[in-house]
């Protein structure tokens, strides 16, 4: 009997590479399976190309049981070990997301509290620190960010997004990118204008009633 959860993986895949959010072979994409592996996209494969029987598997102590996963894996470990209620990960390379890391570098977020919209749906969207591809730093630089925050941006590198089940996660990778074109042309007409203090505090409290999840 095939698995909902690899199909659901394998959409995203093509879901967001439709999107423009993923290129070639670039990010990687996992989900936790109920007999505790998890199933993560191979290393070299264009993510429009993944089949079920490309899939990697792992323990969550890293040990590979199929298959060559991302190298980058340390990023879904991590958040795997952490946060027992993540079940799905996006790592994508959305461009404006990723612009937004290059050309302001001191920012500690995405400067998105003029948007109601995206403070109900997912909250601030914090900027993690660069590691260098490849490395545990991936992982570990995430650490303080959990499980507060599901939604991502890797400094100089990418998105990242957890969710408890595949369509929060590649949902959360599609809003982050809408986001940041939004408050890119925003920045050409001439800036982005904040909401009032109290309008903030009424979002986010209504935001902690709604829950952490990205919708």
């Amino acid at each position: 009997m095939s698995n909902p959860l690899l199909h659901a993986l394998l959409d995203a895949c093509r879901r967001l590479h439709a999107g423009g959010l993923l290129a070639a072979s670039d990010g990687n994409l996992s989900v936790r399976l109920p007999n505790g592996l998890i199933a993560m996209t191979p290393s070299g494969v264009p993510k429009a190309k993944v089949q079920l029987g490309d899939l990697a598997h792992l323990q969550l102590d890293g040990t590979v049981m199929e298959g060559r996963p991302s190298s980058e894996r340390a990023m879904h470990l991590a958040i795997y070990r952490a946060v027992p209620q993540a079940k799905a990960i996006v790592h994508a390379h959305p461009p404006t997301a990723i612009a937004w890391s290059l050309a302001r570098p001191e920012l500690k977020e995405l400067p998105s509290d003029g948007l109601p919209e995206v403070i109900l749906a997912a909250g601030r969207i914090p900027i993690v620190p660069m590691a260098m591809p490849g490395t545990e730093a991936m992982g570990t630089n995430l650490l303080p960010f959990l499980p507060e925050h599901r939604l991502m941006i890797l400094a100089r590198h990418g998105g990242l997004c957890w969710g408890e089940h595949m369509d929060e996660a590649a949902g959360g990778m599609e809003r982050l990118e809408q986001v940041a074109t939004i408050l890119w042309k925003a920045e050409t007409l001439g800036g982005a204008v904040p909401l009032s203090a109290p309008e903030l505090e009424e979002l986010r409290a209504l935001r902690a009633k709604l829950g952490p999840r990205i919708i």
